[in-house]
């Protein structure tokens, strides 16, 4: 039986399913959510004492720019290698030892010490935090075939924006009412408890590996199996569609890296917000994203059933997301009052961080089960870069030029969206580009 037959075979079988191992699924998919939750109101943390840390330390906004991408020093390098790690060693166990350093990581900053042991805590805590979101994806990728991921994957991306939509208004009155190292004890406690609750109910699942996966009836076949699993990695990041993915991702990033940074001191020195109003702001964009989220789970799903190749029920949908992010982001200069400018400011922001659920089931669909973990690492580790230059980036644009300096941010940020979005229209084309890696095998 030639390769191309071999492929045909596999797509007519699946693993059995049944209920027990439906709600397993989902019981994973929900403690994965409350993982990404965890991982986020980790980085958050330092965003929303970013007053207090300044003026506790007597640091300028560069420095300050300059502490928090310090968090993404080793982030990307370790997202690479336990993502290409991932492919050997079951996820269960890397999640579980990530969430364990997580809690160890922060212990010495709350404990006490200066800047040094600050930035000593963020580089330990990024490179624990860095593969978090490819594995955990991975994780809940492997409980579903391909034409039911973008549910999963959207909820597993939505723990990001519950997490820091759940931990800025408490965090904030923690911080307030108790200082910054009270919130980093607050965080250390939550991710003891879900190592706890993950090393008793975690599982791999029945996807992990080169596993038939039949497409739903009508739609057409994916190639998400088959002979192309031995395809060497430098062969599938050359593809246009990891490129244009990860280039894409890689704008929206930005914005999430801001949003964390900079989004609570921008609200109060840029727009004039109370505290107590920014707190409750912080959250906007990240509601606004959970909504984009999940619109674009639905309308991919539905269009998928449909036969609707994935260029457009995954490229063009993302690419629209980002195009509309630019738009909001382009025209916060254009327009007067606080009120305006706040809206498409938070628009802009919410829509440009909710490309991750694009990114990584279409990345999911192109690569190979056994080369997913490490292409879904190498993309993120690409993508993550975008943490460790823009708060500094932003920090010296304030320190030059004072609250004004914020919209220029906001301005870069949506030039760079716009480039995002062209990317992602363009290039994506995973069905294309899985049939083109299989083919030469």
């Amino acid at each position: 039986m030639n390769a191309a037959a071999t492929a045909r075979r596999v797509h007519t079988e699946a693993p059995p399913a049944d209920r027990k191992s439906s709600a397993r699924a989902w019981i994973v998919t929900g403690l994965l959510v409350a993982f990404m939750m965890v991982n986020f109101a980790d980085k958050s943390v330092l965003g929303l004492a970013a007053e207090e840390i300044r003026s506790d330390m007597g640091l300028s906004a560069t420095e300050f720019g300059l502490a928090n991408s310090a968090f993404f020093l080793l982030f990307s390098v370790a997202a690479a290698a336990v993502g290409m790690l991932a492919d050997r060693v079951p996820p269960k166990w890397l999640l579980l030892t990530m969430a364990v350093l997580w809690s160890v990581a922060q212990t010495p900053a709350a404990l006490g010490g200066g800047l040094a042991v600050l930035i000593g805590s963020r580089v330990l805590l990024g490179a624990a935090e860095g593969p978090a979101f490819p594995v955990a994806q991975q994780a809940a990728l492997s409980w579903f075939p391909n034409h039911r991921r973008n549910l999963p994957g959207a909820l597993v991306t939505l723990g990001v924006t519950l997490g820091v939509i759940t931990a800025a208004p408490g965090l904030t009155w923690v911080i307030h009412h108790h200082g910054w190292r009270a919130a980093l004890w607050v965080v250390v406690a939550v991710g003891a408890v879900w190592a706890l609750l993950w090393g008793l109910l975690g599982a791999d699942g029945p996807y992990r590996t080169d596993t038939a996966e039949a497409p739903p009836a009508g739609a057409r076949p994916t190639t998400d199996a088959g002979v192309a699993t031995k395809r060497p990695y430098r062969r599938i990041f050359a593809t246009r569609t990891w490129v244009g993915t990860t280039a894409a991702y890689f704008t929206s990033y930005w914005a999430v890296a801001l949003m964390l940074i900079w989004l609570p001191s921008y609200l109060r020195d840029g727009l004039g917000h109370s505290t107590a109003a920014s707190g409750g702001l912080v959250a906007v964009p990240w509601a606004i994203g959970a909504l984009a989220l999940l619109g674009q789970a639905a309308l991919t799903g539905w269009l998928m059933r449909r036969g609707v190749s994935s260029r457009w029920a995954r490229g063009r949908v993302g690419a629209g997301l980002l195009l509309l992010a630019a738009s909001a982001c382009l025209t916060v200069p254009l327009v007067d009052g606080v009120a305006a400018k706040t809206a498409l400011l938070v628009v802009g922001f919410g829509l440009g961080g909710s490309f991750a659920t694009v990114a990584v089931t279409t990345v999911a669909e192109l690569a190979p089960p056994v080369r997913r973990g490490g292409t879904l690492g190498a993309m993120n580790a690409a993508v993550t870069t975008a943490g460790l230059i823009a708060p500094a980036v932003v920090g010296h644009m304030v320190d030059a030029q004072g609250a004004a300096g914020y919209q220029s941010a906001v301005v870069l940020s949506g030039a760079l969206l716009l480039a995002g979005g062209v990317a992602a229209w363009t290039l994506i084309d995973p069905a294309r580009d899985a049939d083109a890696l299989r083919l030469s095998a």
